[in-house]
């Protein structure tokens, strides 16, 4: 009779932890530093490594997903992944939809790029990422705003006079610019925008969302966090 119930706890044992939750990570991989596909075809970059990590604190099994940003919210809603990481900025009219963790990025600056300093950023043609915080702020502006899928294409549209200038995460165009070797240049101030960037979930997950709070604080307390923005973003990138 011992034999029988410890066998059948073992049998219940093995059941659960066959039904252990994986986490699915979901994120563009078109946006550098924050996240790419490499060489091998694998997600990379800043938030490779930090949900990696945040994903050991917690004790999760975590897979990667790659979705177009456009839609990227809307599949997480309807449960194609469990949070995305994807260089999202936290913003109110995105709180409506999905509930965000702690930022793990303080706010950073936008920014205007171009061919010339000369450039016409009050009212030329501006172009943008379709969905971000960049293009509702040129919505609200003088210019006419010109949407593109990737971040890719809004620098293109740049290089080949389709648009004035592009308005993105100062983060993402620093290395665009150096590597231009002086084709490409920043133009007027930067610009505030968003309350940082953090990992989004679906409003019935506030478990899930705690479990990553929880690592993100433990990152910001042990300097962590810090070490991999600099390494990532840059010394001069904000944080924490």
């Amino acid at each position: 009779m011992k034999h029988l119930i410890l066998g059948t706890a073992l049998l219940a044992l093995t059941a659960g932890m066959g039904a252990a939750q994986t986490v699915r990570l979901g994120t563009e991989g078109a946006y550098p530093p924050y996240n790419f596909i490499d060489d091998n075809g694998q997600v990379a970059g800043f938030e490779r490594v930090l949900g990696d990590e945040l994903c050991k604190r917690a004790e999760l099994t975590c897979e990667w997903v790659t979705n177009d940003w456009d839609s990227i919210i809307p599949n997480l809603v309807s449960g194609n992944y469990d949070a995305i990481i994807a260089g999202m900025s936290i913003t109110d009219e995105r709180k409506q939809v999905v509930d965000f963790s702690e930022n793990y990025t303080p706010p950073s600056p936008s920014a205007y790029m171009a061919k010339s300093a000369d450039a016409d950023i009050e009212n030329g043609v501006i172009a943008a990422q379709t969905g971000t915080i960049q293009a509702a702020h040129i919505a609200s502006t003088g210019a006419t705003l010109l949407e593109f899928p990737s971040p890719d294409e809004t620098v293109a549209a740049v290089q080949s006079d389709e648009a004035d200038a592009v308005l993105a995460d100062k983060d993402y165009l620093i290395p665009v610019v150096e590597e231009s070797g002086g084709a490409l240049v920043f133009v007027g101030d930067d610009l505030p925008l968003g309350g940082g960037i953090g990992m989004a979930f679906r409003k019935s997950d506030p478990e899930l969302r705690g479990k990553f709070d929880a690592a993100i604080k433990s990152m910001k307390a042990d300097g962590s966090l810090n070490n991999l923005i600099i390494e990532y973003l840059g010394e001069d990138s904000p944080h924490f």
